[in-house]
């Protein structure tokens, strides 16, 4: 089956202690998209301006990924984010935000997405979510990632979305804003209250917790020696994740989310290994489920 991922098409600039980069592919429906096109036929939703590089658009095209839900604003410029990272890898800031096209954006899906079974609402406004959902005829699995920024500026939108979504990612401490509550089991209880069956909790080099009908499931983050960019890695794990369960033939998704998160944090790794997304485009199917044994083996007793 196909998964459609609708988020931000964007242009990051990035600075660590070591290198700087410039105008890389980023955004969140850029990572997610290729993270999924490893595993099942993606479809991506996102908007650029004149300004984007033909050579990303290629980039699209090498993985398989349907653009016939890119918009293309001529005079109009690509969402481009700039941020520098500290020492250790972890904490960034933020130097410069320009929203360009994606300000006020209303995609429209092209007729044959609205059927696609399997969709990710990536990292982007709660309004932008609500547009998408409110176009779908048949979706099997609704995957909705959101982050601190809506909580303090769109809190009504999220609340309204969650009833709306079969599982909602989230990082530790954007769940314990959530919902006031500063113990993650305690404040799982209070998100699935809010309406998703599934919680998905990503701790970054730690891992990831999962909470559904079957309980809790804690997944290794694959250990890594070298950090080179971390950026998009939270994309990268939730597109890797649903473009996995769409690839599965038969059973429930209860049967396959526990892999499915192992895979998504092995796409992860890669994205770790490289600017941008130079380092998961080069990444194979091959290299993929290596890491997913080496994972197996690490978590077995």
């Amino acid at each position: 089956m196909s998964v459609l991922v609708v988020g931000t098409t964007a242009l990051d600039s990035i600075k660590t202690p070591k290198s700087e980069n410039p105008r890389l592919l980023g955004g969140s429906a850029s990572h997610a998209a290729v993270a999924a096109s490893f595993f099942a036929p993606t479809k991506l939703v996102g908007v650029v301006g004149g300004d984007f590089p033909a050579k990303y658009v290629k980039l699209y095209e090498k993985h398989g990924i349907c653009l016939a839900g890119l918009e293309r604003v001529k005079d109009g410029q690509t969402f481009h984010w700039s941020g520098e990272y500290e020492v250790n890898m972890n904490n960034r800031r933020t130097l410069n935000t320009v929203l360009g096209v994606i300000d006020g954006w209303s995609p429209k899906l092209p007729g044959d997405y609205e059927s696609t079974p399997y969709v990710l609402l990536a990292n982007i406004s709660p309004a932008v979510q609500h547009t998408v959902l409110d176009q779908l005829s048949k979706a099997k699995f609704v995957i909705a990632d959101t982050m601190d920024l809506w909580m303090n500026i769109a809190l009504p939108d999220l609340l309204r979305l969650l009833k709306r979504v079969d599982c909602l990612v989230l990082n530790d401490s954007e769940a314990r804003q959530l919902v006031s509550e500063d113990n993650v089991p305690a404040a799982l209880a209070k998100i699935h209250k809010l309406g998703p069956r599934y919680v998905i909790i990503k701790k970054g080099e730690h891992g990831s917790l999962l909470s559904g009908p079957k309980g809790l499931f804690v997944a290794p983050a694959y250990p890594l020696k070298k950090v080179v960019d971390p950026t998009g890695a939270g994309d990268s794990f939730v597109g890797g994740l649903i473009g996995f369960l769409a690839a599965q033939k038969g059973g429930s998704v209860d049967s396959h989310l526990r892999r499915a998160i192992v895979h998504g944090a092995v796409v992860a790794s890669f994205c770790c290994e490289g600017f941008g997304l130079a380092r998961t485009t080069k990444a194979t199917k091959a290299e993929i489920a290596g890491r997913v044994k080496e994972l197996e083996k690490l978590v077995k007793f």
